[in-house]
């Protein structure tokens, strides 16, 4: 099938937002095409090849959020205000980005995503929450590209049952056997492509059995007034625009660009100088020392135990 999606070039019109909030509303997501331009998203490649170099231990599809604790391209994307503007459409001028995770499927290897809802896993107060997923490569049904069921954002949050049955990256889903896979609608998104969904959307993916990988990045914004309260999982959330709220979350620095700790990216100047003046307005208490690593580690073995939510 073929996705639900503005034309090509919805976003540029001015009634762009009506028509992306209609079908989000109708249908619990919606595509935008041609948001983030591609140097930027040549970038992005560079940099999910610099991660896959850096950390040769870690599965392609499980390059999660800590590992963007230091890193000031990765820090970058996800305060683009392109993006953020998308994110301010549905959830207000206050957001905090408190995960992003580079979803990469190999070439004929890359798992699949079974069928889920984001908001399953997410132990938010309250379920204030959008995921923007920016296209890095092309994504087709043949690599994989993401699956979502029209209307489904409706359904309650379903709990989550362990898979081992058939490789895939939650290593869970929910019960799928009330679902008609013929009711699905493919994602397909060209590189600087957004869709978004709502955190009760039930989607998933296939596995990608063709010769090109598949990559996107997987963003989850909220509101500042949501709590993030998932026992030693995203803890390195960051203020993105706005205004944070007292007593709720606590919001890290933006880290500087310094060689050796991620991509030499073009705007890094420019970077720095915006990171320096929302590091000086804004008081942050949110550091951690934990090693990265260690935190991705417990990520991984938190899906495969089922305890992500916890």
């Amino acid at each position: 099938m073929t996705a639900l999606a503005p034309p090509p070039d919805t976003h540029a019109r001015p009634d762009a937002h009506a028509q992306v909030r209609a079908a989000y509303e109708r249908d619990g997501f919606a595509v935008l095409r041609g948001v983030v331009d591609p140097d930027t998203i040549a970038e992005a490649s560079a940099h999910l090849e610099w991660l896959t170099a850096r950390y040769p231990e870690l599965s392609p599809e499980h390059l999660h959020h800590p590992l963007m604790r230091d890193d000031a391209f990765w820090t970058s994307l996800v305060t683009d205000p392109r993006l953020v503007d998308i994110a301010e459409g549905f959830l207000g001028p206050d957001i905090a980005c408190f995960t992003a995770h580079y979803i990469c499927k190999p070439a004929r290897t890359g798992m699949a995503v079974l069928w889920h809802q984001d908001g399953a896993y997410w132990q938010l107060d309250p379920m204030e929450a959008l995921t923007v997923w920016l296209a890095i490569d092309e994504t087709t049904a043949e690599n994989g590209c993401l699956r979502m069921l029209p209307g489904s954002h409706r359904t309650p949050l379903q709990p989550i049952e362990l898979r081992s049955d058939v490789p895939n990256m939650l290593c869970s889903s929910l019960d799928a056997r009330g679902i008609d896979p013929a009711r699905a609608v493919d994602i397909t998104l060209r590189p600087g492509d957004v869709s978004i969904h709502h955190p009760q959307l039930i989607h998933g993916s296939e596995p990608n059995r063709s010769p090109t990988r598949r990559c996107g990045l997987d963003i989850g914004y909220i509101r500042t007034s949501t709590r993030v309260s998932n026992r030693e999982l995203y803890l390195n959330p960051v203020l993105v625009r706005g205004r944070p709220v007292p007593g709720v979350n606590r919001y890290r620095s933006w880290p500087e660009y310094v060689e050796g700790s991620t991509i030499p990216f073009r705007a890094r100047e420019a970077w720095n100088a915006r990171a320096r003046s929302m590091n000086e307005s804004q008081q942050f208490s949110g550091e951690t020392a934990e090693d990265v690593l260690v935190q991705t580690r417990r990520m991984i073995e938190r899906l495969r135990e089922g305890t992500v939510r916890t």
